[in-house]
């Protein structure tokens, strides 16, 4: 599909006019983006999934029993919601694209975008006035209205210095104002995009709200450059030190003088100035699974003869729920495929092919090593049997 082609689901815009107006620019309201929209899933299986052990879920109380704004995480109980008053409370639940297959398929609508940006489908679900309180958020997000009514209410930009309430796992703002025309009831099937440090509010107007927040991933820069050293630590020769051959006998042996700090900057300089090692160091970590126990690996080695005949006999292999792939060319024939943290040459078209939605079938044979690639892969737990899938 052409970036000039008007998409529905932002209101007409198409791709290069929202990414050049909007993303990460200025909010965007879109009425109807997907219409007659049904929520996937009901709140009583969002509380199901709560209970479970390894999934991430948190409950906001805007008056626990331990004070306001009581934060809680999971794994839940019967219980636990039973306690529960009508009003003024949220369920969070991290992830559950990773679970919940008919979630996942969400995520195929926002190929406008870089899939190695998207990090996961949050959904809340609150009863009437339940809400996080207003708050901001340092990543962008499209909130999609699944359930009920929610009323957002939005505060423009805010700095890193705007003070948030104290003693609580919120980013809850000590002061918020409403902006003119910043104000709307979502129904279902309306979506709502969101910049990073935009402030916002949204209330639930209704019984069973469910909302979709669609989050993508950014790393911070003290991230970035703790795990871009880290990578390249792992690589560098012990020999590769700091030296001074040739420096002139110093005025004050106790002073750290400026030819000194110059030639440690260039050491550094000339260590991080490597574009070819930036962008493997970068395709591996914006692939890493978003929990480490995600993916689960297989007990015993796939033999790649025994995979070759699964697939030339019609058999499908499925990549996992939570793996995440993507690909960075060498060359016109060669390109890394980056799976879930880790990065492997291959040729090209294999690497673009795993890396995509297409399907995973006896045509990846084509390519010699795509055997020995997809055995590890699997071995890994990046990829599974549709039957294993499935179950």
């Amino acid at each position: 599909m052409s970036t000039d082609t008007p998409l529905p689901m932002l209101g007409g815009l198409s791709a290069a006019e929202f990414l050049r107006d909007h993303w990460q620019r200025k909010p965007l309201l879109i009425r109807g983006a997907f219409p007659d929209f049904q929520c996937p899933l009901a709140p009583d299986e969002l509380a199901g999934l709560a209970c479970e052990e390894n999934i991430e879920a948190r409950l906001v109380e805007e008056r626990g029993p331990k004070g306001p704004w009581q934060v809680s995480h999971g794994p839940f109980s019967d219980a636990t919601f039973a306690r529960l008053p009508e009003r003024d409370w949220t369920l969070l639940v991290q992830a559950v694209d990773h679970y919940v297959p008919e979630v996942a398929a969400l995520l195929e609508h926002f190929t406008f975008l870089p899939r190695w940006r998207l990090d996961d489908v949050m959904i809340s679900y609150a009863p009437p006035g339940g809400s996080v309180g207003p708050h901001v958020d340092q990543y962008d997000v499209f909130l999609l209205q699944g359930q009920g009514t929610r009323r957002w209410q939005l505060g423009g930009q805010v700095s890193d210095e705007a003070p948030i309430l104290a003693g609580i796992d919120l980013r809850i703002l000590e002061r918020f104002e409403v902006e003119a025309d910043q104000d709307w009831v979502l129904e279902p099937g309306d979506m709502l995009y969101l910049p990073p440090a935009w402030a916002h509010h949204g209330v639930s107007q209704s019984d069973d709200c469910l909302t979709l927040s669609v989050g993508f991933r950014a790393p911070s820069a003290d991230e970035a450059i703790t795990s871009y050293a880290d990578y390249l630590g792992e690589q560098l020769p012990a020999s590769r030190r700091y030296a001074d051959a040739g420096m002139a006998p110093p005025a004050d042996p106790a002073e750290l003088d400026d030819a000194a700090v110059a030639r440690m900057r260039q050491l550094i300089l000339d260590t991080l100035d490597d574009p070819a090692q930036l962008a493997q160091w970068f395709g591996r970590v914006m692939t890493q699974p978003k929990y480490a126990d995600q993916l689960v690996p297989t007990e015993t080695p796939t033999e790649a003869e025994e995979l070759v005949t699964a697939l030339q006999e019609g058999e499908q292999l499925v990549r996992s729920p939570g793996s995440r792939f993507a690909w960075r060319a060498l060359d016109e024939t060669r390109a890394t495929l980056f799976a879930d943290g880790d990065g492997v040459v291959c040729a090209l078209p294999l690497a673009r092919t795993l890396a995509s939605d297409a399907p995973l079938n006896a045509a990846l044979l084509a390519f010699p090593e795509a055997p020995a690639l997809l055995a590890a892969l699997r071995d890994a737990g990046s990829l599974a049997w549709t039957d294993e899938f499935e179950e």
